[in-house]
């Protein structure tokens, strides 16, 4: 066995089970905690579903594909062909959910004013459909004959060719596909890291019915950084799979064995980065899965206080058993507004 699929393989694997909990976690995060449900909080629960699935189906394949069947399948066969389907689809829904999601964040920084007019819950529904309409158009196109399903005995999957035959279908699916939604993405993060310098160059208020107080840098700092890893984690991540379409659209020739199921693996590695870099590290969400933790260990505690109740009642039960001597606390004469009764009853209260 080459040691690229064993790499390979290995890679495959642990994305996947990346993938999986992550986006498991992020999906738990955002059903359980309601003051996540935002007019637009479906084009995040969108990007997570498609990961998730692509996580539980195209990722572990590719594994198994370069460990058990190197030599692929039938390229006009019913699995290689609906596995490429699927993987187009959750691929398209994926980036241009996420895209989506980008120009939501973006709209609620740059125009905080109008966010509430612009963003609306219809308009997200809208976007949802268009989106996953889009994702079903595309990856129907070969199956109707423009483009072509084949595997891909150096990515260890099923997908599109992108061989000169299929030219117009590889730049459709290049272009508009995959690098116009990345320039948009890109090209957003910058702005917004452009409009934070600004604000503490010139220095920022928050007023509330009170008082105003200064907006210290480091808020900006910290939100520029992590806006700027997300854009470098975009390009490391899809440059060197359009890099190696391009090539092989444009030569005819297979990229080499290594770099072509590296630029595969990276691809697919973003569904495990996406809930990480895309909505964990703003404020709300660790917020809301800290408190989704804390209610996870008090549920694991309840068992365990609900156990000592149980001891204190019986050994209440010896003691008064034995220690009390007033028996006209317990007898009938005892009336239900006297002294004796109303301290037993804020005993036992």
């Amino acid at each position: 066995m080459q040691p690229v699929a064993l790499v390979y393989a290995a890679l495959m694997v642990v994305s996947s089970l990346c993938c999986v909990c992550g986006n498991v976690v992020l999906l738990l995060v955002v059903l359980l905690n309601k003051e996540l449900h935002t007019e637009t909080w479906a084009l995040t629960l969108s990007f997570c579903l498609s990961d998730l699935a692509l996580g539980l189906s195209t990722i572990p394949f590719g594994a198994y594909n370069s460990l058990l069947r190197p030599q692929g399948y039938p390229s006009d066969g019913h699995l290689c062909q609906g596995s490429a389907f699927l993987y187009l689809l959750l691929q398209l829904a994926s980036i241009h959910s996420l895209t989506w999601a980008t120009i939501d964040k973006f709209t609620e920084i740059c125009f905080a004013l109008s966010y509430t007019t612009i963003c609306t819950a219809k308009r997200t529904r809208v976007v949802l459909v268009l989106v996953w309409l889009y994702g079903l158009i595309n990856a129907a196109l070969p199956l109707l004959g423009f483009g072509s399903y084949t595997y891909s005995s150096t990515r260890f999957l099923c997908g599109p060719s992108f061989q000169p035959d299929y030219r117009g279908f590889s730049m459709l699916f290049i272009v508009v596909g995959i690098i116009a939604p990345i320039l948009i993405m890109c090209s957003m993060y910058a702005y917004i890291v452009y409009i934070a310098r600004k604000q503490v160059q010139r220095g920022t208020f928050v007023c509330n019915d009170q008082h105003c107080f200064y907006v210290p840098a480091n808020n900006y700092f910290r939100s520029s950084i992590v806006m700027v890893a997300t854009v470098v984690c975009l390009l490391v991540c899809w440059l060197p799979y359009i890099t190696t379409c391009f090539y092989e659209t444009f030569s005819g020739h297979d990229p080499p064995a290594a770099a072509s199921a590296i630029a595969t693996w990276l691809v697919l590695f973003t569904s495990t980065l996406n809930p990480w870099i895309n909505s964990m590290t703003q404020t709300r969400y660790r917020a809301a899965l800290r408190k989704s933790l804390n209610k996870i260990r008090q549920l694991l505690q309840r068992p365990l206080k609900n156990s000592h109740p149980q001891s204190t009642a019986i050994q209440l039960e010896i003691v008064s058993h034995h220690h009390i001597t007033k028996p006209s606390l317990w007898s009938d004469n005892s009336k239900p507004g006297s002294p004796e009764t109303r301290s037993m009853s804020e005993v036992t209260m």
